[in-house]
């Protein structure tokens, strides 16, 4: 298949290019290469991938495709909270713009696959059961509003002008190439700079933690089944409060857990602070044959 790709520079989407090359696929990766692209990865001069450096807000063309799979996104909640525009531009102006390149293909129209996150339920009660599909979206902060509202814009194209899509919401990813905004990646960087790491609250707001390379091996299973026109939650089951992460880091590191209020700086909660996200993954399951990993707490990444 040939795959036109957006942001496949950065972390998750450089995994789904990595993929894409060993199954021997083709892609086109369009990035604009801010602060969180890797500026080189192994696979640069591979025959069958080629980077157009490019800013999803504004290009006028789209390479033939069989599927636009849209991983470019502004996805620091923080960011989002204190300068809002970039991630309007980028997660709704820039994906009504892929959307409208899609529908002008008048032959071979291209499946629309799209990137979003758990964080558009808003937060999960602690008590509650995990959010399905058919679930409202509630969002708590900008930038999660700004996936929920792409997600809107894909419904109406798919009603409007036939456009086909699939929608994946996924849980916390973590794994190599991480930029050190996302708390794995940070405890990582934190210790190693023997620098305290920044917890909000207490520490006990809770996350699903999915291995990247499970979350891809989940869009894939999709793309294989030839499905279209549906949206699915993906995650691991994997329920860990942040402070869980920070201590479970420290053994990698080879720190006596116990001691790790010597390690933390807690922080005020984020202005619509959630305090846990939970997905139902059933539907992916009865769709597709990928499975949640049957381990549980983090794969050791050091």
């Amino acid at each position: 298949m040939k795959f036109v790709v957006t942001g496949g520079r950065g972390f998750i989407g450089s995994h789904f290019v990595e993929a894409a090359l060993e199954k021997g696929h083709s892609v086109f990766d369009i990035d604009k290469m801010t602060y969180a692209a890797h500026k080189t990865l192994p696979w640069d001069n591979h025959p069958h991938y080629k980077l157009i450096m490019d800013d999803i807000q504004n290009i006028t063309h789209l390479p033939p495709c069989d599927i636009v799979i849209n991983f470019a996104a502004e996805s620091h909640v923080d960011n989002s909270i204190s300068s809002s525009k970039t991630f309007v531009e980028s997660n709704i102006v820039g994906t009504h713009n892929l959307l409208e390149l899609v529908r002008g293909k008048a032959y071979e129209r291209p499946l629309f696959f799209q990137i979003s996150t758990d964080e558009v339920y808003g937060d999960t009660p602690i008590k509650s059961d995990a959010f399905s599909e058919t679930d409202m979206l509630l969002p708590s902060n900008p930038y999660s509003a700004s996936k929920a509202a792409a997600e809107m814009l894909i419904l109406s194209y798919a009603r409007t002008y036939g456009v086909k899509y699939i929608i994946t919401r996924s849980s916390n990813n973590y794994g190599h190439r991480q930029y050190e905004e996302k708390l794995v990646a940070k405890c990582i960087s934190c210790f190693k700079e023997k620098k305290r790491i920044p917890l909000h609250g207490s520490g006990n707001y809770m996350r699903d933690w999915i291995y990247v390379e499970d979350n891809i091996a989940a869009i894939f299973s999709l793309i294989e089944s030839d499905i279209a026109n549906e949206t699915f939650n993906i995650a691991a089951g994997n329920e860990l409060k942040n402070i869980d992460i920070v201590k479970e880091i420290m053994k990698w590191f080879d720190l006596d857990e116990e001691k790790w209020e010597d390690h933390v700086n807690f922080v005020d909660d984020r202005l619509g602070q959630d305090t846990r996200y939970a997905l139902n993954c059933e539907k992916i399951q009865s769709s597709t044959a990928w499975r949640q990993s049957k381990s549980r707490g983090l794969k050791k990444l050091i």
